[in-house]
């Protein structure tokens, strides 16, 4: 490893380390104090003799004082002299300077090293021993001549190489395992971005460095361990096993030490919780589900884009938080005179405002945020993605459906293999077109063998509970009547979507934003809408937007007065902008966790986010 102190020439023509170097100017320097105190201690001898000598006698006195003024006091008050003359020593200086600086350095690291464990304290004194703390994290520096790659280059370039490659290439990265053959070879594998490469160090075969080779080269056997971040350079090549390495030209820099012993596995939840950071270090999972995620973004947006999509944007922070039925975070702008403002619920309503403003066919991708409870399928922050299409009917909505979740399984299972084999597939759902129909109160109707009550009449909920006693189903929480709804379709509809299933049909009063019309067979008021449902869970949602001011300001009213806590008030932005003239308008919206889920064969929601849900994120704040 390079110092910050050059290094001197030995009398047996070796090279001097650079800690032997510090320690060989320290006690020349420390000698150089010496003689200088030496020589202030015999000056102030002879002050006192010549205090003491005139009471006796004056001429010896002058005599004694031009002698002192002549050598020791010039010493001692160079200031009074006229002939004194600094002796240049720029090599003490040096010496001098640098083992300030590197005190200084040494203590300044050792102030802020942190909170210590045991574990941590003999990592801290394991790597002191070979350089200060303060040269473990150098910048990095681009030297000519030397080709920097990163691992998966470094593989893809060489992969077909069968002997030493005379290029000199440096890589950066995590090492993952060390392995010691005899006192002068070793073998590092290094990981970067998922690809592995080992490293080949032979002290023999060692051309560049600084210092003692050997004293270097044993100090870094002692002190890399897995978990360190390192840089190598040497030359690619191909070992007798047949193995693609780098073989190392100089001793490798540590330029970021771990100071933590990483576990084989971690099985604390806790843990898990707290530190996802070293879940990724001990597990593939978590990468593997970041790619899964990213390449199900990406396949959405190509989907949207070569449909002739626009992708946009729209406020996270909002007045109203409309366009879902659920409880917002609140908030307060500072800088708008304290006004109270909401994050977004959905970006429904202000999609629906470019649409009026000229917007044919707009997808957003985002997040949304809802002040609700914390389970296995929800949690209050989640990403989400909506479409709008002028002109777009519910037959056309469900056929988008089908087309984009058959697309997305056939990419994903493409690439499972290469970028993701630890995630298992979903098994038993099959994902042919066309996907099966449920119509909602017809399927609950059969399933407890009677008819449901007029759900537009005034008393609906209450016959609705009566029915629930008869039926022995658990009463929700606020019993409203689209909370009953709700707990009869999970009871007896989201159980039979097995497969890929669309329920139609919903009543009325679960969907104020869509149109709705009289249901032949039924006779009930229902909406233009479909939710689609795999192994039991929702993931898509869509209908035919309510275009008709008039008709919305009726379903808002409907809706104060459904709501469970009795709040809630009609938009009356959102109306003013039906009023400017919406087109017919298809809808469609997803949440995209709940994709990922499925296609990782998951079934907590916090197993797919990289942080995990809400009391995770708090847990990570929390100390020991």
């Amino acid at each position: 490893m390079s110092s910050v102190i050059p290094t001197r020439s030995r009398t047996d023509g070796r090279a001097a380390a650079p800690q032997q170097f510090c320690r060989n100017s320290w006690v020349r320097d420390h000698r150089l104090q010496q003689e200088i105190c030496g020589r202030v201690q015999v000056s102030e001898y002879t002050l006192l003799q010549l205090t003491n000598s005139t009471r006796h006698d004056t001429t010896r006195h002058d005599t004694i004082f031009h002698s002192m003024s002549r050598v020791s006091l010039p010493f001692l008050r160079p200031c009074l002299s006229r002939g004194f003359q600094p002796i240049a020593r720029p090599e003490h200086a040096h010496v001098y300077q640098s083992i300030q600086r590197r005190f200084a350095q040494t203590a300044s690291n050792d102030a802020y090293t942190g909170p210590h464990d045991v574990e941590k304290q003999k990592r801290l004194d394991q790597l002191r021993k070979m350089q200060p703390l303060s040269d473990y994290h150098p910048r990095l520096e681009h030297r000519p001549g030397v080709k920097k790659m990163s691992t998966r280059e470094f593989q893809t370039t060489y992969s077909s190489l069968q002997n030493t490659n005379p290029t000199v290439v440096s890589l950066l990265g995590r090492v993952t395992s060390v392995r010691l053959l005899g006192s002068k070879l070793m073998f590092l594998d290094i990981e970067r971005d998922g690809e592995r490469l080992q490293a080949m160090i032979d002290l023999k075969k060692l051309i560049l460095g600084h210092g003692c080779l050997e004293d270097s080269f044993k100090s870094f056997k002692k002190v890399v361990r897995n978990g360190d971040w390192v840089a190598v350079t040497g030359n690619p090549t191909r070992t007798s096993s047949g193995e693609l390495s780098l073989l190392v030209a100089e001793i490798p820099q540590i330029v970021a030490p771990c100071l933590h012993h990483i576990p084989e596995k971690i099985d604390n939840a806790e843990t898990l919780a707290r530190r996802p950071h070293v879940h990724q270090l001990t597990s593939d999972e978590p990468a593997e589900i970041l790619k899964l995620r990213a390449l199900i973004y990406e396949y959405i947006r190509a989907w949207f884009k070569d449909s002739g999509f626009l992708e946009v944007e729209t406020p996270i922070f909002d007045v109203g938080a409309g366009g879902a039925i659920a409880r917002p975070f609140e908030t307060v702008a500072n800088e708008l005179s304290n006004i109270p403002v909401r994050l977004r619920i959905a970006p429904e309503l202000n999609l629906k405002r470019l649409v009026v403003g000229g917007q044919d066919k707009i997808f957003e991708i985002g997040r949304v945020f809802r002040n609700e409870g914390v389970d296995n399928t929800h949690n209050p922050e989640f990403s989400i993605c909506e479409f709008y299409e002028v002109g777009a009917t519910l037959s056309s909505l469900i056929a988008k459906t089908e087309g984009l979740i058959q697309g997305l399984h056939m990419a994903i299972e493409e690439y499972r293999e290469e970028k993701f084999s630890s995630l298992a597939a979903p098994t038993d759902v099959s994902f042919e077109a066309p996907f099966a129909q449920l119509p909602f109160i017809p399927t609950i109707e059969e399933a407890i063998g009677r008819k449901l009550p007029d759900l537009a009449s005034e008393n609906a909920a209450t016959e609705l509970l009566a029915m629930f006693e008869d039926l022995k189903i658990s009463v929700p929480h606020n019993p409203t009547l689209p909370r009953l709804l709700d707990t009869l379709a999970e009871e007896y509809i989201e159980p039979l979507c097995k497969n890929p299933t669309f329920i139609t049909q919903h009543p009325e009063a679960l969907s104020p934003l869509s149109k709705s019309y009289v249901d032949d067979i039924t006779g009930q008021r229902v909406a233009s809408r479909v939710e689609l449902f795999i192994n039991g869970r929702e993931y898509v949602n869509a209908y035919e937007e309510e275009n008709s001011p008039f008709e919305q300001r009726r379903k808002f009213v409907q809706q104060v007065s459904l709501h469970a806590e009795g709040e809630g008030a009609v938009d009356e932005s959102y109306l003013e902008v039906l009023e400017w003239g919406m087109p017919p308008t298809g809808g469609w919206g997803c949440g995209l966790d709940r994709f990922v889920m499925l296609f990782a064969s998951k079934k907590r929601i916090a197993d797919v986010l990289p942080f995990g849900t809400l009391r995770n994120v708090v847990s990570i704040a929390k100390t020991k």
